[in-house]
C-alpha cells in the first residue's frame, strides 16, 4: 500500500486507523517502510502515526537528539495529542527517551526497539568516499540478521542519502549527537512503562544495551527475539507485533 502524507502547518505525517494512539519514531536511515507491517497490523486498533523527522532539514545548532525530541514535541502540541503510547526505533528510541524524561504525564506506555542513548556503533564518524556502493551495501546488511532483507531498493535509498554531502554531514552530526547524549543516568527516573524489544543478533546496539536498559528503567520488561538484528519490525514483523500487542493491551490509556 501507499500511504499518504498529511501535512500540519510545517508538520508532514502519516496516520491510519482509529483508537488510542501509537506514534512511532523512525531512526536515522529509517523510511515510512520500515513501519509498513507494524502500520498494516495496527491501525485495525490504534491510530498509528508516524511525523515525519526532519533528519536534514534543522539548522545546524537543532540538528541533535534534543532539537529531534523539541520537534516531536511541538507536533504532538500542534496535533493536540495529550495522551499515547510511543514507540521508537534507533535512533527514534534516543529521541522517544528525550521526549519522555520532560513529558511522563502524555506518555502512557514507550517501546524501544534498538534504541541508542546507551551504546551504539554507527556508520562511524566519516563516510568512505562518495559513491562506494559496496560500501553502503556491506554497512546496510549489517542492520540485520538476514542480509537479504537489506533489498537493492533499501540500499539505494542509503546510498543516496550518503551520496549527498548535505544530508551526509547531518547524518554525522546527528550520529555523534546520540554517542553524546548517553542517558545513563537519567533513565532510572522514568516512570512510564517501557517494553524493550530486541535482536539477539543486533550488531548496532548489542544485547548488553538492553540488559542495560531493563536494569536502568525500573519499570521495564525485555523481549528477546532470535536470529534478529536492529529493526525487529522489519525483521521479524509477526513475533514482534504479537509482544507489542500484548504490551499495549496491559497498559491501556486511562479514560477520566
Amino acid at each position: 500500500m501507499e500511504y499518504e502524507i498529511k501535512q500540519l502547518g510545517k508538520f508532514k505525517y502519516l496516520e491510519e486507523g482509529s483508537g488510542e494512539p501509537l506514534i512511532l519514531l523512525h531512526g536515522l536511515f529509517g523510511a515510512l517502510s520500515n513501519f509498513r507491517d507494524l502500520v498494516d497490523y495496527f491501525k485495525k486498533t490504534h491510530t498509528v502515526i508516524i511525523p515525519l523527522l526532519p533528519l536534514y532539514d534543522l539548522n545546524i545548532l537543532e540538528t541533535s537528539v534534543g532539537g529531534l525530541a523539541k520537534y516531536v514535541q511541538k507536533f504532538l502540541e500542534t496535533r493536540n495529542l495529550n495522551r499515547f503510547h510511543l514507540l521508537g526505533n534507533s535512533l527514534g528510541g534516543h529521541v522517544g527517551l528525550v521526549y519522555t524524561l520532560k513529558n511522563q504525564d502524555k506518555v502512557a506506555s514507550l517501546t524501544l526497539t534498538g534504541s541508542s542513548g546507551l551504546f551504539e556503533n554507527g556508520m562511524g564518524e566519516t563516510y568512505p568516499k562518495r559513491g562506494d556502493y559496496e560500501y553502503i551495501r556491506k554497512k546496510t546488511e549489517l542492520t540485520f540478521y538476514d542480509p537479504k532483507i537489506a533489498t537493492t531498493e533499501l540500499v539505494d535509498e542509503v546510498f543516496s542519502i550518503v551520496n549527498n554531502r548535505i544530508k551526509a554531514l547531518k547524518i554525522i552530526t546527528l550520529a555523534r549527537s546520540a554517542i553524546k547524549h548517553n542517558l545513563g543516568n537519567e533513565l532510572q527516573e522514568i516512570k512510564v512503562p517501557t517494553c524493550l524489544v530486541w535482536g539477539r543478533n543486533d550488531t548496532i546496539t548489542p544485547p548488553m544495551v538492553a540488559e542495560e536498559f531493563l536494569k536502568l528503567m525500573p519499570h521495564s520488561e525485555l523481549h528477546w527475539i532470535d536470529k534478529c538484528g536492529h529493526a525487529p519490525m522489519m525483521e521479524v514483523p509477526i513475533e514482534f507485533n504479537q509482544i507489542l500487542q500484548g504490551f499495549l493491551q496491559k497498559h491501556k490509556i486511562q479514560s477520566n
